[in-house]
């Protein structure tokens, strides 16, 4: 089985993006938001089945992990209701997606964050979610300012009533950030690499899997800047007396394979240990476009997992049981399946 642990639903009904409009609009003027639209069951389909599951089928995975558009999770507009609004009709979209198609889509939650609003709404979506949506793990947005940087790191106990809860349900998060209001860092050229590298960097600063030792974090698009810099981070963690990066982070964190050229994919597997990879590929996302040096979709990561000079039983370890490892209750819901 080839699980795609990192796929958004980036061709979302135009309803529902118009909405997202009106409703920032609505708190601009002061006013309530308004009524979400009615959005059939055939529009749903007709957006999956001319995309993602086409490309599926054309790509041979089998299970995509589906959560809402990263980049439009929106963290820094509007204020901490208007997240939640919009991250509960993203949520019921994508459980929507997943009880029409669920042979080949599990939900991932956003989750509701705002500058400066605790994590009140924030644990209770979690719980939703997770309890009775059905979901399986999270995206955690490590700057909700959207590339200001105002949030405390990782690290910090703010953080952990969520960790808290997220181990109790079992479930793992996906650092992802959101769409940059800094014009300093193209969104998903920069601000995407950027959050990726700095909570690795947070995450070597502090010691938070000795407070939480089963918390599961994934840090995707390859780990960022992690794999070409490994020597960096491991004299970083060296000089500042941290343990050795194999013990002090790599039970608990996990990169996808969301890189996307060969020799991207050839270094990731050379330098991270193949239990921490995940297969990904962010289908429809960040880079869309035909590679001119191969005929082939820029973010057709299967091919270059295909090609890596790695053996059969480590392919199958990235393509599925470490996602099964990382993710417990797709692993459950799986096997209740007979998959």
């Amino acid at each position: 089985m080839i699980i795609d642990i990192h796929g958004h639903y980036t061709t979302a009904p135009e309803a529902h993006n118009q909405w997202r409009i009106d409703q920032l609009a609505a708190f601009a003027a002061g006013q309530p938001s308004p009524p979400y639209p009615e959005i059939s069951d055939d529009t749903i389909r007709a957006s999956i089945e001319e995309n993602q599951l086409k490309l599926i089928t054309e790509r041979g995975s089998d299970l995509t992990i589906f959560s809402p558009r990263a980049s439009a999770m929106g963290h820094h507009e509007g204020d901490q209701r208007i997240s939640l609004e919009w991250t509960v009709a993203c949520n019921n979209l994508i459980k929507r997606v997943v009880d029409l198609f669920p042979d080949t889509f599990v939900g991932v939650g956003q989750l509701p964050q705002s500058p400066g609003a605790d994590l009140t709404e924030t644990i209770a979506e979690l719980e939703r979610v997770v309890n009775e949506l059905g979901f399986i793990g999270v995206n955690l947005n490590p700057d909700p300012s959207g590339g200001l940087w105002q949030t405390v790191p990782l690290t910090d106990t703010f953080w952990y009533p969520l960790y808290e809860k997220m181990v109790e349900l079992d479930v793992p998060a996906m650092v992802h950030v959101s769409a940059s209001c800094n014009p300093n860092f193209h969104a998903t050229g920069a601000h995407y690499m950027n959050a990726d590298t700095t909570a690795f960097m947070q995450l070597i600063q502090g010691d938070l899997f000795a407070d939480f030792p089963t918390l599961r974090l994934i840090i995707p698009h390859g780990g960022g800047a992690v794999p070409y810099h490994w020597g960096r981070y491991r004299g970083l963690a060296d000089m500042l007396k941290q343990p050795d990066l194999s013990t002090h982070l790599m039970n608990n964190v996990f990169f996808d394979t969301c890189v996307y050229h060969q020799p991207g994919i050839d270094l990731l597997v050379k330098v991270i240990d193949n239990k921490n990879i995940l297969f990904g590929s962010e289908m429809i996302g960040a880079v869309r476009g035909i590679d001119p040096t191969t005929g082939q979709y820029f973010d057709d990561t299967r091919r270059y997992i295909d090609a890596a000079q790695i053996s059969d039983a480590e392919k199958s370890s990235i393509f599925e049981s470490n996602a099964r490892a990382v993710f417990p209750r797709l692993d459950a819901i799986l096997t209740e399946r007979g998959r």
